[in-house]
């Protein structure tokens, strides 16, 4: 059986990139390349799955906002 899983990346100010899991509470790691990041968020996952079953969320999208300073 294989799950699906959205994940979020994004790249930290020391240049980082880093993934998370919604639906998976404390789901996230971090490397220098996408490469080495997307075999990490794949242990990462899991290993979460061995202590959690995944929350059910639905991915709509994302939206920048900008706000005064």
């Amino acid at each position: 059986m294989k799950n699906e899983f959205n994940v979020i990346i994004e790249r930290d100010e020391d240049g980082y990139f880093v993934a998370s899991v919604p639906s998976l509470r404390g789901c996230h790691t971090q490397a220098k390349s996408l490469d080495v990041l997307m075999r990490r968020i794949q242990e990462a996952i899991s290993l979460c799955l061995d202590v959690e079953k995944p929350v059910s969320n639905e991915f709509i999208g994302v939206q920048r906002i900008t706000v005064p300073a």
